[in-house]
């Protein structure tokens, strides 16, 4: 069976990650086939808009190919930055795809799945959506542009979803700008039919989505606005987690999620977000995400990360170093120095200015 199931239902063109067994988890070989079918349908008439979707009933996408990444990391390899190199020029593809790109996160998307549905144009969750960024728990930093979507959520709770790795909701998502209609799941099958039978001097994809959605849960996330502004305005992790000690049981459950992760990872995550408010562009914050990924594969946390995680499953990580207080500011801007001879930069946001000169 193809790991990328690909099909033409009348005017829409239809992706399924098809790994249900690993969450619908992408490898480079997906990576690829998405991109060369957005491209050969990007210029064929037929299609209307293409649909993203997970195979099984668990998520739409659980992330990447962790398990390579770890064997990257131990053996000192360049695969991984070749893949992160071709997902993050997908994920920047997708959010200027010129026909409407829908995406189904129905249940859980991490990592690398919000990357190949929350820069699309219609994004689409349900009661069964889980959505988040886990990268701090491994030793690694939010990527697929994600310190660019949550540096743009109102306040700070993207802060707080990158740094406790917590699992949106599909209202939550919704309130944070990651996704834009509810739709229920046992809707989705129909959704997927109307979108084929809408014909090009009808309705457009847009309205045939907002026709099935229904008025979104009240998101939770929202309702704790006001302990999580007032702690994560912390110009450090350490004001955070002080900041996070003297408010109530959220905050505090907050600030003990957060000191289970890698010290390092957690002060280049700020860094990454501060500095991605002020980027211009997804292709720049793209840019800045795979020169702080290229310095992670090369850092000890993560693969004493994943083997914590997703190897051996012992739930404890020994961080190199172990303390906040020993990770130096000359530290964290080494992961967003330029690379030396022989390493590379993604380009993505050069590209894309030379395109509006």
């Amino acid at each position: 069976m193809t790991d990328v199931l690909v099909a033409v239902q009348g005017g829409l063109g239809r992706i399924t990650l098809n790994r249900p067994r690993a969450i619908n988890a992408l490898t480079h070989g997906m990576v690829r086939t998405i991109a060369d079918v957005l491209d050969r349908w990007e210029h064929d008439e037929r299609i209307r808009a293409v649909l993203i979707e997970g195979a099984g009933d668990r998520g739409l996408c659980a992330g990447g190919d962790i398990r390579a990444i770890y064997d990257d990391a131990r053996s000192g390899g360049t695969g991984s930055l070749d893949f992160w190199a071709e997902e993050y020029r997908l994920n920047a593809r997708i959010h200027r795809y010129p026909k409407p790109y829908v995406a189904f996160m129905d249940g859980l998307v991490m990592g690398g799945g919000v990357g190949i549905s929350a820069h699309g144009a219609l994004r689409v969750v349900t009661e069964r959506s889980r959505i988040a960024m886990p990268e701090v728990g491994i030793g690694f930093v939010p990527d697929v542009g994600g310190t660019y979507l949550l540096s743009r959520a109102p306040g700070e709770l993207g802060t707080h979803a990158a740094l406790t790795t917590a699992q949106l909701t599909g209202a939550d998502a919704i309130h944070c700008g990651l996704a834009d209609h509810f739709v229920p799941s046992h809707r989705l099958d129909a959704l997927a039919d109307a979108l084929g039978r809408s014909e090009p001097d009808g309705d457009q994809p847009a309205g045939v989505v907002a026709a099935f959605a229904e008025p979104a849960p009240a998101s939770d996330l929202a309702a704790q606005v006001g302990w999580i502004d007032a702690c994560y305005g912390g110009s450090t992790v350490e004001e955070i987690l002080a900041r996070l000690g003297e408010q109530g049981q959220e905050a505090r459950s907050a600030a003990k999620e957060i000191g289970g992760k890698s010290p390092t990872a957690l002060k280049v995550t700020l860094r990454a977000l501060r500095l991605a408010a002020r980027l211009p562009t997804l292709e720049a914050a793209l840019d800045q995400e795979f020169r702080v990924s290229s310095a992670c594969l090369h850092s000890p946390d993560l693969a004493e990360g994943i083997r914590a995680q997703i190897i051996d499953k012992d739930r404890s990580p020994h961080w190199t170093p172990q303390r906040l207080a020993d990770v130096g500011d000359d530290l964290v801007a080494d992961f967003f120095a330029p690379p030396g001879p022989g390493g590379h930069e993604l380009g993505l946001g050069l590209a894309e200015e030379g395109t509006r000169r």
